[in-house]
């Protein structure tokens, strides 16, 4: 029997990536989006191009209700929940001093809080089949902050402790959790920076290259195969950070 994932805001980016792959290694995708429905879309078509079915569900994951139907959605069809991607993230670039509120609960509950209820809705299938992986797309920020991102950074440190905890209180029931801690990697959420901006950061990066999606992606597919990890936090950024 296939095994079963749900990511979270697989419509582009690193979660996009993290579909495809999967899919292509023959495990049944469920890929969530929120606004990006013709992204979305596109995901499925293109994956029908190569005789893979997923499956693409709307649901905003800060949502309780949401994401509840979400899960009844997945188990009423596929009977269990193997795999949990929480992928779902915003950035926000600004100076700390002039954050509001709203900034505030915008990204943290975006990247943190759907995190939490996402992945408390998941546990209950888990905990019954003895058996789960969740891997948790966190940042290099969470590890060492990131000026004029200290909400994204403050999210992203956020996941990592709940990652590091919760295998602690998991292991017993055989559900590994770990994050995987992108560095600059070429997608949207970094189409801020200026070409002279990545050229600089390109120097900083022992390898000499941006990351791109497909890295991340492997990863992600390393952790599934994986039985003996948990409890980490997978930093991929081409040696920027040692």
């Amino acid at each position: 029997m296939k095994k079963v994932a749900i990511i979270t805001g697989a419509s582009q980016g690193i979660g996009r990536q993290i579909a495809i792959t999967l899919a292509e290694q023959g495990i049944q995708v469920i890929a969530n989006y929120n606004k990006s429905e013709k992204e979305a879309i596109k995901l499925k078509e293109q994956m029908k191009e190569q005789n893979i079915e997923i499956d693409i569900i709307k649901a905003d994951v800060t949502s309780r209700n949401e994401v509840k139907k979400m899960i009844k959605y997945v188990l009423e069809k596929y009977k269990k929940i193997d795999i949990l991607i929480n992928n779902a993230g915003i950035s926000e670039y600004k100076m700390f001093i002039d954050e509001t509120d709203e900034d505030w609960n915008r990204v943290i509950n975006t990247n943190l809080y759907s995190a939490f209820i996402v992945t408390q809705e998941v546990l209950p299938n888990m905990i019954h089949n003895k058996n789960g992986c969740i891997i948790n797309i966190s940042s290099i920020w969470g590890i060492v902050g990131a000026s004029l991102e200290v909400l994204y950074s403050i999210s992203k440190a956020g996941l990592d402790a709940m990652t590091k905890a919760l295998a602690k209180e998991l292991g017993p029931s055989n559900i590994r959790i770990n994050s995987i801690a992108p560095g600059f990697i070429k997608t949207k959420i970094n189409e801020k920076f200026s070409e002279k901006e990545i050229e600089s950061i390109t120097q900083e990066i022992p390898l000499e290259r941006i990351g791109n999606t497909e890295d991340i992606a492997k990863c992600v597919n390393w952790l599934i195969e994986d039985n003996y990890t948990t409890g980490q936090v997978i930093s991929i950024n081409g040696g920027w950070v040692i």
